[in-house]
């Protein structure tokens, strides 16, 4: 019982300095406010990045054309080494013949071009479309194929893709070192504040010393003010990550630009982000605190 009436002593005491050091407190809180905001901005960036990259590498195809005159033993052939490559993760084979039923089926342009050409003189080709596992080494293994014997040509929207690839990992490598960079600010931020804030309480904390009371019992206070200060200075980043996102998400009706780079939908995602914010708010109020203690009281 006795470390639940210290939790609750600590608690109450926490509560009473926020109120007592309103100023310290409100400028603690702001600036938790303004970076979780960033930091939200940020986090939804970086994990909508990933989610564009994710739906590239589910569509992204390597489309084979092979020679026109591979047998069907050659085919199987070069299907054979094709599902040895490490980086497919599944293909599939048309011949010329289902190629031609499908486009004739997409278009009607198509339909009246290809009902002119039989089977013998088509100008379609045997095709593999082979997906691959990590869009990073696409271009690796679309040269690997191109390699093979009857393999005429190898489509994957290289020049596009490439580019792709290297903005979306730019802008996460980029969105995840504010986040981190930030909550380190917000860290010295908050240390500083409680540096204050114990500053003006050293009398009090010095009586304390002086009736017994153990380290632990003096630092709780301060961890849990700074743990009230996070989730308190969380609260209206939660409050913009939440409407905020919804009426982004709906204003561009789900996607950027294209179909292509489609956002994440809010349901569940806000309230996945919004649990990150407050446990980030909290974590660094505690941290802040908690070495404001240590560095500059050495209790």
């Amino acid at each position: 019982m006795k470390p639940f009436r210290m939790l609750g002593r600590s608690i109450r005491d926490a509560f009473k300095s926020v109120i007592r050091n309103f100023s310290l407190s409100l400028a603690s809180i702001s600036c938790i406010t303004i970076t979780l905001i960033i930091v939200s901005i940020a986090l939804i960036a970086s994990l909508n990045v990933q989610n564009f990259t994710k739906l590239i590498e589910r569509d992204m195809t390597i489309v084979v054309f092979l020679d026109s005159d591979t047998t069907e033993e050659q085919a199987k052939e070069i299907e054979e080494k094709i599902s040895d490559l490490s980086n497919v993760s599944e293909y599939s084979f048309q011949t010329k013949k289902e190629v031609k039923i499908r486009m004739q089926e997409e278009s009607d342009i198509f339909r009246t071009v290809l009902e002119n050409f039989d089977d013998e003189n088509s100008p379609l080709k045997d095709t593999f479309q082979v997906k691959v596992k990590e869009i990073e080494k696409i271009k690796n293994t679309a040269q690997k194929i191109e390699k093979m014997k009857h393999v005429a040509v190898v489509r994957y929207g290289e020049g596009m893709v490439d580019k792709m690839v290297k903005a979306f990992s730019s802008i996460e490598k980029v969105a995840y070192g504010i986040v981190g960079a930030l909550i380190l600010v917000t860290i010295f931020l908050i240390i500083n504040t409680i540096k204050l804030t114990i500053s003006a309480r050293k009398k009090e904390i010095g009586i304390m010393r002086l009736v017994g009371a153990s380290n632990f019992t003096i630092k709780t206070p301060f961890i849990v003010e700074g743990m009230i200060l996070g989730m308190l200075g969380s609260i209206v980043p939660i409050g913009i990550t939440t409407y905020g996102y919804v009426a982004f998400y709906k204003h561009f009706n789900g996607y950027l630009y294209s179909e292509l780079i489609q956002l994440i939908k809010p349901d569940p995602f806000v309230y996945q982000i919004s649990l990150i914010v407050l446990g980030i708010g909290i974590l660094v109020g505690m941290i802040g605190s908690s070495s404001a203690v240590r560095r500059y009281l050495k209790v």
